[in-house]
């Protein structure tokens, strides 16, 4: 595993993909970085990070045969590897909120951000990006964040944790392919955020929306439980979960 750490970047995922660009780059390729200067989230969103107080990083991972129908595998493996290693430092409350961002409670304290290259009908490389709130306190205006170390109420080591979540996202992505897709999915299910409760959604016309989470569909999309007990699938952006 080669880990490249940089003091400062724009973004460790697009360092990634101009690096593969201009030189050969080998598959779990690690990109760190203690600045970011314009870090992404979800649909355009910034990640705003204190410098050198978190672990922001991207991976790269080669397939030979990924079909795209199944690329919401990838997600869930990535956003279950997170959790776990969360859970063995005795993260409370860890759930995932659909479709990847890891939260304590109500806190979001992770981000995750995959981009894919195809080739055909395959996914031939993803950069997954990850944001880790770890020793960050303050968070000026922003709602619903917090940190490891004010979860926990420590500091943690940077570089101790970051080889911990390698490890353990490593083991989990070189296995997933020959795991049971169903199995994964039931397991993603299972920490669901707000699963099976009362929840109030926003959509993409403003409409305010009462439901239930009851999963995701075999694409990844989340399926809602309206009045009248319909189901109905919604993708990225088409619903916006108000709490």
């Amino acid at each position: 595993m080669e880990i490249i750490k940089l003091n400062a970047t724009s973004s460790t995922n697009v360092y990634l993909k101009d690096l593969m660009l201009s030189s050969s780059v080998n598959d779990f390729t690690v990109v760190t970085a203690k600045k970011q200067t314009f870090g992404r989230g979800q649909m355009g969103t910034s990640w705003n990070s204190e410098d050198g107080k978190n672990l922001t990083f991207s991976v790269l991972k080669k397939f030979d045969n990924f079909p795209i129908v199944n690329q919401f595998l990838l997600s869930i493996c990535v956003s279950l590897s997170i959790y776990e290693t969360l859970h063995k430092l005795k993260v409370p409350n860890l759930t995932i909120k659909w479709p990847n961002d890891i939260l304590s409670g109500t806190s979001k304290i992770c981000g995750i951000l995959i981009e894919n290259s195809l080739s055909g009908s395959k996914i031939q490389t993803s950069i997954i990006g990850i944001g880790l709130n770890v020793n960050q306190i303050v968070f000026n205006n922003l709602l619903n964040v917090s940190s490891l170390k004010l979860l926990l109420g420590k500091s943690i080591n940077l570089e101790e944790l970051l080889q911990l979540i390698l490890k353990d996202l490593k083991e989990h992505l070189f296995s997933f392919l020959n795991k049971d897709i169903q199995g994964l999915r039931s397991v993603y299910e299972s920490k669901m955020f707000r699963r099976n409760k009362p929840s109030t959604f926003e959509d993409n016309n403003g409409n305010i929306i009462m439901g239930f989470i009851r999963g995701i569909s075999p694409q990844g999309k989340l399926l809602v439980e309206l009045e009248d007990s319909i189901l109905k699938e919604y993708g990225l952006k088409e619903l916006k979960l108000k709490y």
